[in-house]
C-alpha cells in the first residue's frame, strides 16, 4: 500500500503506543521508584517501559527500554496485555504489557529512577502507581492467554477505572 493512502484524520482518536515491562525473579517483581523530579508518578513504584520510538517495533521498544533503565539484555519477554488507556477526548495511550523472567538480579539504575527487587507478596506495602495493586496479580495468573484492558478516568472526581477481558 502507498504510503499516500495512509492518513489520519485529525477528528479520530488517536493513541500513543508505550511498553510496560515487569521481569519475576522466583518470589520477586523488578520495579522502579519514580525519580522525585519525574514528570508522572515522581516517588511511586512503576514497571519498566516508556514510549515506542519511530522506526521500532514493540518488542525491540520494550527490550531497549528494559536496557536503558536497568541494563537487562538478552531476556525473552512475553506480551501478556494490551491495555487501551483514555487520557483526552480525542487522544490516549495504548499499553503493551511484557513479563519476562531471570535468574540474575545485576541491575543498573537509569535516569529515570531506582530499579528495585520487591517480594510480591509485600506489594500492598508499597506506593505503586495507582493501577498496578490490580494489574500485577492480573498478569501473574494470566499463564498464556493476552490480556486487554481498557482504562478511563470516570467524570465524577477523576477515578481511575479499569475493565478486563
Amino acid at each position: 500500500m502507498e504510503n499516500a493512502k495512509q492518513i489520519l484524520l485529525p477528528d479520530r482518536y488517536m493513541v500513543v503506543p508505550r511498553s510496560l515491562i515487569f521481569i519475576i525473579n522466583k518470589d520477586e517483581i523488578l520495579l522502579i521508584k519514580g525519580a522525585p523530579d519525574k514528570k508522572i508518578w515522581p516517588g511511586y513504584y512503576n514497571g519498566i517501559g516508556g514510549h515506542i520510538e519511530r522506526g521500532e517495533n514493540i518488542l525491540d521498544a520494550a527490550k531497549r527500554e528494559l536496557f536503558e533503565e536497568t541494563g537487562i539484555h538478552g531476556l525473552e519477554l512475553n506480551l501478556k496485555a494490551v491495555i487501551n488507556i483514555d487520557v483526552e477526548k480525542k487522544q490516549g495511550i495504548t499499553l503493551f504489557v511484557f513479563l519476562g523472567e531471570t535468574t540474575k538480579k545485576e541491575l543498573n539504575h537509569g535516569s529515570e529512577g531506582n530499579v528495585e527487587w520487591v517480594k510480591i507478596e509485600e506489594l500492598s506495602n508499597f506506593q505503586l502507581v495507582e493501577d498496578l495493586h490490580i494489574l500485577i496479580p492480573k498478569l501473574l495468573d494470566c499463564n498464556n492467554s493476552i490480556l486487554f484492558g481498557y482504562y478511563y478516568y470516570d467524570n465524577e472526581g477523576g477515578q481511575l477505572r479499569m475493565e478486563f477481558k
